[in-house]
């Protein structure tokens, strides 16, 4: 397969941009001649790389595949280039998805500890849910991402080679409820007591997951929906329903909410995953997992 790097920019570009003309403004290009290199690209591999849909482009199984080559290859001709030019390492950018419910508790330490160990890497975020995670992660829109799975623990995604998954920790859902009321001085709440009480949830669309409700009770009373975990957290606080947090969070809640595990059924255990594309990551890519793995320590 002949290739060029400017080939190689062009692909990267489309998968991160979602269409050609986008790339185009990225690049500094013309749509047409982004077009004739998606083209070009074709023809080379001599397979279709890109869907051409009407709400954009994405790359097809093969054109993921040559995705993950290609950073690989550009981040060697940088790198080269640097050597050879005797130009000092220039900062590099990795773009992170987490899950909500993993901002407060690593986002910040993992920044902290990563300005001592690779201060040459800047980090920029966004949020999301694991699936829409997992489709940024293939698409090239993230670099890395921290994702949360549930028993049985399947792959974040169906595609094929499968992600680079590291697991950081286990841990337990409780319900986050209000200090005063009905379970005042409680530390724990039978699962058929929460069967009728109001609820705080992340809302939910199509195959993304509701967040917030306790899982196995059918029809519960959602009557607040908020995805910013603090809004969750002080409508608890208010008295105004109640929610389900990781275990790890009880010590960040503020004043008026307690933890309450959960009696009655089986516990609902939630994994912590680093997830990247599949291949040996960057070393700055390699440097946010290892901080965002530290900052899960004890």
């Amino acid at each position: 397969m002949d290739v060029s790097s400017a080939n190689l920019r062009v692909l990267c570009q489309i998968a991160e941009s979602g269409s050609f003309t986008a790339a185009a403004t990225e690049l500094g290009y013309t749509q047409s001649a982004v077009s004739r290199q998606a083209i070009a690209l074709e023809r080379s591999a001599g397979t279709t790389l890109f869907e051409r849909r009407t709400d954009g482009v994405r790359l097809t199984r093969s054109g993921l595949t040559l995705l993950r080559h290609a950073r690989a290859i550009l981040a060697s001709v940088d790198a080269a280039e640097r050597d050879l030019t005797g130009e000092p390492p220039r900062t590099e950018q990795v773009r992170l998805g987490l899950v909500p419910s993993a901002g407060p508790v690593v986002l910040s330490a993992a920044l902290t500890r990563l300005a001592r160990t690779a201060p040459r890497v800047r980090v920029t975020t966004r949020e999301g849910t694991t699936p829409s995670l997992a489709r940024a992660l293939r698409s090239g829109a993230i670099d890395v991402a921290v994702l949360v799975s549930r028993p049985p623990h399947r792959p974040p995604d169906a595609e094929s080679p499968r992600l680079h998954v590291t697991t950081v920790e286990d841990t337990e859902l409780v319900v986050a409820a209000p200090a005063t009321g009905v379970f005042a001085g409680r530390t724990s709440v039978h699962v058929d007591e929460l069967a009728d009480v109001p609820w705080i949830a992340s809302p939910s669309s199509g195959a993304e997951p509701l967040l917030g409700v306790w899982p196995g009770l059918g029809r519960a009373r959602v009557v607040h929906a908020a995805r910013d975990w603090l809004t969750k957290l002080h409508l608890v606080a208010g008295g105004f329903g109640v929610t389900t947090i990781p275990a790890r969070f009880s010590a960040l809640v503020p004043a008026g909410v307690t933890s309450l595990r959960v009696e009655g059924a089986p516990p609902e255990i939630r994994r912590v995953l680093v997830a990247h594309l599949p291949g040996a990551a960057t070393p700055a890519v390699a440097a946010v997992v290892e901080a965002i793995t530290a900052s899960f320590g004890p």
